[in-house]
């Protein structure tokens, strides 16, 4: 079994209902459904300390092709197997490649505001709320490049039809969850829906997963990428 709690590497396990937890680590006191068998919590700000750098990354690379650049995140000291940074890393990855395949956007200002949309976006929200923080993630990438807002008319639109493609791909599959091809799944989506909804053709190769040893939960054969 590969390491899941941060502080002492036991596996997780996930309540039926919040309990006051506090942060091993900032020992910040909020409510939360996951924690270690050994009892460990660690906040979601600590989980994902470290995730700034995406902007930097971002900032300096030049594909456009979405994988290759969520792929040289998931190789920074800050991304774990699972977490809540893959909710800020989709749509960081796709507005890049984005603005590099030629879409017309402010991606420093982009890439902010997918920090601030993307962690606001628990850990665990797969399972407790039945949509994937990946998914919803792609659906932030299109409500920033359309500039969508609860009143508006064809980004609205653009922007939950992007989330429902992304979780439709997501809940085929079945779980449990791997934030790893949810992610990958996710920008699939959104390139396609790029394509056809918003004139821009990001690049997409062929996706293999490096990460399956990492995975307690691993599905194999279940997995498009194994």
């Amino acid at each position: 079994m590969n390491n899941e709690c941060m502080i002492c590497g036991a596996p997780l396990e996930y309540l039926k209902e919040d309990v006051l937890m506090e942060c091993a680590l900032c020992r910040k006191k909020e409510q939360s459904k996951t924690r270690c068998l050994k009892g460990h919590y660690v906040c979601n700000a600590c989980h994902t300390a470290g995730m700034d750098s995406i902007v930097g990354v971002c900032l300096a690379e030049p594909s456009k092709n979405p994988i290759e650049i969520i792929q040289k995140m998931m190789a920074l000291p800050f991304c774990h197997m699972h977490g809540p940074e893959h909710h800020v890393m989709v749509g960081s990855a796709l507005l890049t490649a984005y603005k590099n395949a030629g879409g017309n956007i402010d991606l420093p200002a982009a890439l902010l505001e997918m920090q601030a949309r993307g962690k606001k976006v628990p850990g665990g929200a797969c399972g407790f709320w039945g949509a994937c923080g990946a998914g919803i993630s792609a659906g932030m990438f299109v409500s920033i490049v359309t500039g969508s807002t609860p009143l508006a008319k064809e980004a609205w639109g653009l922007s939950n039809g992007m989330t429902s493609a992304a979780l439709g791909a997501i809940g085929e599959i079945g779980g449990p969850r791997c934030c790893k091809r949810d992610s990958y799944l996710a920008i699939k989506e959104a390139v396609a829906f790029a394509r056809e909804h918003l004139g821009v053709e990001m690049e997409m190769g062929t996706i293999k997963c490096v990460h399956s040893h990492q995975n307690n939960q691993c599905i194999g054969g279940r997995c498009p990428f194994i």
